[in-house]
């Protein structure tokens, strides 16, 4: 037997109408009918009693589960309480309500349905004053009803019937419903169905009175890159314009219930944002969404645990991780408020929340003694180069820009290249010979391929790759590759120069080299030669440009040997 809560606007109810509702949950209606005659006749009626709408919620056989007095907005199940199905699953509870007016479900009403994935929806509208008297008590009776349902198309995502008699709702056949429409919701699911294993994804953009248009733009179109070289596919996109982010939710009220809807539409499994959210964000919007929700910054991380290769590379993501986590333990749910038990839990009373946080912090302190360690080995192999008279030179630029490729084919270095955001994470560093300007006589010195920067790169991020940056602080100088191609190649290359302005050690001087000018228009190609007369005009891939680059690269070891 269900626990006999009852939900909603309770203030005023006496004691017997609370108990009437009680009896609702004792009820059992047929598996193959919305409702029966004898069920909605006694909705009609406590609802007439207490003068207030009430929702019943029954699951597939036949149990109710679920008695709010109010309306379904104020009622509904909430999101993390539902059954969790895909897209092509309605969530096998249908609700019976009552509505004191004689007037259709409105769309905050079809909303809180849609929200719930229900089954089907069944509005009962009461009479408007014709009631009996039976042992003093006034029993309404049901005028007429509406059944409301899902339908798989977007555009329209339900369908509400004309006013029908209670005859005609309490012998429609429940089953033959709900299979239909799962049948229609399959069928559309499997026709835009992608890889099992890739997250399916709903992004949401917020632009503030900060952003450019244009900078909000590029800003999106950067994070679905980011979301599919996690793994994940973009099924659609969401924008709203706000002044300025809202504090609990980030977006307005009617635009989460919009992602929630849209996220049962598509059968999303994942909303991306495209700000960095707090704890308390993240919390709230998940329990309204009901579906996992996570921020920018950990799409970059969870990119940087599936790249990470060396020993380095895996300490200093972790590392990363366990600083974001931190601060978001407290929203993990009530298994992590349980009390903790067994030999060595510290102290009577302490939860496990803090138990397992005052272990993520153990491990935060043993793994920045790891990476001080890394630094230090770092440190020594640089001092190594120096002592030996070796310039170095590192490759610096925004994540996808062609750093990798541009060393592989300058040096045969035989690094992991592709289309993506941060395909490089450890760096890589190779020997380099390049023509003396004066004498044509071989230079040596030491490339250095690094991790790609991106738009306000997360500041955890900066930190734990510290290790990793040094080799970009450390160099006698820098290359700044530049992917020209790119429609944002102008505000990546400030992105990059601003990260750089930022770190602690001023870099050495730096060569700018602008790549992939095999797929730049000559409109393009012409404005950045004259902007930056200085640059030389490469395609890694195309092995164009590539003797001046080692000509400029000499020119660039020659300047820092004698400044």
């Amino acid at each position: 037997m269900p626990i006999e809560t009852i939900y909603g606007q309770l203030q005023g109810l006496k004691s017997s109408q609370l108990k009437q509702l009680q009896r609702l949950y004792h009820q059992r209606l047929p598996g193959d009918r919305l409702t029966t005659p004898e069920f909605a006749q006694r909705l009609a009626a406590i609802s007439t009693d207490i003068n207030q709408p009430i929702c019943a919620y029954i699951n597939r056989r036949g149990q109710v589960i679920r008695v709010g007095v109010g309306s379904l907005s104020k009622t509904q199940i909430p999101p993390l309480e539902l059954p969790r199905y895909g897209a092509e699953r309605l969530s096998g509870i249908r609700c019976v309500a009552t509505h004191l007016k004689p007037e259709s479900p409105n769309d905050a009403t079809l909303t809180a349905m849609a929200l719930q994935r229900l089954d089907a929806l069944v509005v009962l509208t009461l009479s408007g004053g014709g009631f009996e008297r039976r042992g003093g008590g006034a029993t309404g009776y049901v005028k007429e009803a509406y059944l409301a349902h899902l339908v798989p198309h977007p555009e329209a995502r339900w369908t509400v019937s004309p006013p029908l008699s209670l005859d005609v709702i309490t012998k429609q056949d429940f089953l033959d419903l709900t299979e239909g429409l799962e049948e229609e919701f399959r069928r559309d699911y499997v026709a835009q169905q992608v890889s099992p294993e890739h997250d399916r994804v709903l992004l949401v953009g917020v632009m503030t009175s900060n952003d450019t248009a244009q900078r909000f733009q590029d800003g999106l179109a950067e994070l679905g890159r980011l979301v599919e070289t996690a793994g994940g596919e973009v099924l659609q996109v969401l924008r709203q314009k706000r002044s300025r982010p809202h504090p609990q939710t980030v977006v307005g009220e009617g635009k989460v219930q919009e992602i929630a809807l849209m996220a049962q539409t598509i059968g999303a499994n994942l909303v991306v944002f495209d700000r960095d959210l707090s704890p308390a964000q993240v919390r709230n919007l998940e329990v309204q969404i009901g579906i996992r929700v996570v921020d920018r910054t950990e799409v970059i991380l969870d990119i940087f645990a599936q790249r990470a290769q060396s020993r380095a590379g895996k300490l200093q993501v972790e590392l990363a991780q366990l600083e974001y986590m931190m601060p978001r333990l407290a929203g993990r749910g009530r298994t992590m408020s349980r009390l903790g038990g067994g030999i060595g839990t510290r102290g009577p009373g302490e939860t496990k929340l803090e138990t397992e946080r005052r272990a993520i912090q153990r491990r935060i302190s043993r793994l920045q003694q790891e990476v001080n360690q890394l630094q230090a080995h770092r440190s020594r192999l640089r001092q190594q180069r120096q002592h030996q008279e070796v310039p170095s030179i590192a490759i610096a630029g925004y994540t996808n820009a062609g750093k990798s490729t541009l060393l592989n084919v300058l040096t045969n270095a035989e690094i992991y290249t592709a289309d993506q955001l941060f395909a490089t994470l450890d760096p890589t560093t190779r020997r380099l010979a390049v023509p003396d300007p004066v004498t044509q006589e071989p230079i040596n010195l030491v490339l250095t391929d690094t991790v790609g920067f991106i738009h306000e790169l997360p500041p955890s991020l900066m930190d734990a790759f510290r290790a990793t940056l040094e080799e970009v602080t450390e160099a006698d100088a820098l290359l700044h590759v530049v992917d020209l191609s790119h429609p944002a190649w102008q505000s990546q290359l400030r992105a990059v120069m601003a990260i750089l302005s930022e770190m602690p050690v001023t870099p050495g001087p730096a060569l700018l080299a602008f790549n992939k000018i095999d797929e730049v228009d000559s409109n393009t190609l012409a404005y950045a030669q004259e902007e930056y007369p200085q640059a030389v005009f490469i395609s890694a891939s195309d092995r164009l440009g590539l003797e001046t680059l080692r000509q400029r690269l000499a020119q660039l070891v020659c300047y820092v040997a004698t400044s």
